[in-house]
């Protein structure tokens, strides 16, 4: 084992001593900076944000995210703890303390017959994908295949299958959970269930889940997918006729709205590069053969520029089809909201915003929520938001630093101008950097912010876990 160094941390040293007996007690590895691979680890997806941590603690086991947690509060460090490393927001980092990596905990168990699937804290979309499209079946997850489940979960989860079968929060029946204190609890409807509700979409606020254990559903390994673009001079025709379309779409439709402009990319023609488009994007989760019947309208709002529908593989074309998009290393800054209604003042507000796009890569997007997700009550999940028929996502999405104040102002300013039409919640999976602070907690979970600064406060009294969207603990 390699010698690890002494270290300070505000106006604390942690000796070297302390540190060896730290990495000698784990069964994964400690990272300082300056060492192999630390460059790597302390990376995350989102270029904006670039921090060095003191020491990452990459953890093979639940008892070393309690070695970890207990080192931390004895050494005063700050404490992040990384999943997929792909929030926004980059909570999963930290300058000067200590990260708990869950990468290498990423194991995925099915039980078919029960239809149920244990993930460890550090699995990704595509790794739950892998294990659990042999047997047919899938969880909820969100439409990147590199993120991380653990953060997705606990902020909502929402993607292609969620009118169907709800948020991959509403699919979560029990967690292994490390609280604040180092302690290993379960959360459960049979035990801790408050706890359960909590991380069904109140953010990783409670405790680190190092294993996660969903409800499965038949999908695939088929399903009946839409990919069509059209001309975005027609967006307000475009988003009327979509408005129409979401009225009476069965719960097997999962859908979204995107505007943005054609990539210069070989899948794309070229005559079309750098044009404005509107894309219906949609997945059945039912037979392919329905699918078909079902998802045509939206392949006949008018002539598309392109359209790449049909039935495709759920793993390995849907769940992947926008991976080219958002690239590691970009640079992102994303807001939301949850809009009251799509009529024609909304639209004409939206293509307000899509034409100050600052860059060709941003775009903006509108996703149809409705079915199951709506049907959940609010005993069931922290959850906030999911009484909206529609989500606003504000996607600045760039490669220059020179060019961060442009996309970051364009970003709020959008999300403000949109605010009439919305209740003020927003979707916390995809923050910029949340600004608004406990403002935002309050407008986002309503009337179950104050049982959630209560759950904090007995599960997290002191605030060890204020890296995310936090909930800070009722006084």
């Amino acid at each position: 084992m390699h010698s690890l160094k002494s270290f300070s941390s505000k106006e604390r040293k942690v000796g070297a001593d302390a540190v060896n007996e730290l990495a000698g007690r784990l069964r994964g590895d400690v990272l300082q900076p300056e060492e192999a691979g630390y460059d790597e680890a302390r990376h995350v997806w989102n270029g904006m944000v670039d921090k060095r941590p003191a020491l990452i603690v990459q953890c093979a086991h639940t008892d070393d995210v309690v070695t970890a947690v207990h080192f931390a509060r004895a050494n005063d460090l700050l404490l992040a703890v990384r999943g997929g490393g792909h929030n926004v927001a980059g909570h999963g980092t930290n300058d000067g303390g200590l990260v708990i990596d869950l990468g290498p905990m990423n194991d995925v168990e099915v039980d078919p017959d029960a239809r149920l699937v244990r993930a460890g804290g550090g699995a990704t979309i595509a790794d739950l994908d892998a294990a659990t499209q042999e047997h047919g079946l899938a969880v909820p997850m969100g439409v990147v295949s590199q993120t991380g489940i653990a953060g997705l979960t606990l902020g909502g989860g929402i993607g292609w299958l969620r009118n169907k079968y709800g948020l991959s929060c509403d699919n979560l029946v029990a967690a292994e959970v490390v609280t604040a204190e180092g302690k290993v609890i379960t959360a459960s409807a049979a035990e801790k269930a408050d706890l359960l509700w909590g991380l069904r979409g109140g953010g990783g606020n409670f405790g680190i889940v190092t294993e996660f254990t969903f409800r499965a559903h038949p999908v695939g390994p088929e399903v009946m997918f839409v990919f069509t673009l059209y001309h975005g001079s027609k967006i307000r025709e475009a988003l009327r006729y979509y408005r129409g379309y979401c009225e009476t779409a069965p719960d097997e439709v999962s859908s979204f709205a995107i505007c943005g402009d054609v990539p210069p990319e070989e899948v794309f023609p070229e005559t079309i590069h750098g044009e404005p488009y509107v894309l219906f994007a949609a997945c059945y989760a039912g037979s392919v053969e329905e699918g078909q019947r079902v998802l045509q309208p939206l392949r006949e709002f008018d002539e598309p520029m392109v359209d790449f529908s049909g039935p495709m593989s759920y793993a390995d074309d849907v769940q992947t089809i926008l991976d080219e998009n958002y690239p590691d290393g970009m640079r992102y800054y994303w807001k939301s909201l949850y809009l009251d209604s799509l009529d024609d003042d909304v639209i004409e507000a939206i293509v307000r915003q899509n034409e100050a796009r600052p860059g060709a890569l941003s775009t903006v997007d509108v996703w149809h929520m409705g079915g199951a997700v709506r049907e959940v009550g609010a005993d069931e999940s922290a959850f906030g938001g999911r009484e909206a028929p529609y989500l606003l996502g504000i996607e600045a999405n760039w490669e220059d630093a020179a060019d961060d104040e442009a996309n970051v102002t364009w970003a709020r300013e959008a999300v403000k101008a949109m605010q009439p039409f919305s209740g003020g919640a927003e979707y916390l999976n995809f923050p910029g950097f949340l600004e608004g602070g406990e403002e935002t907690m309050q407008s986002t979970f309503g009337e179950k912010y104050e049982r959630l600064r209560a759950l904090k406060r007995k599960y997290d009294p002191n605030n060890v876990f204020r890296l995310n969207e936090n909930v800070k603990p009722a006084s």
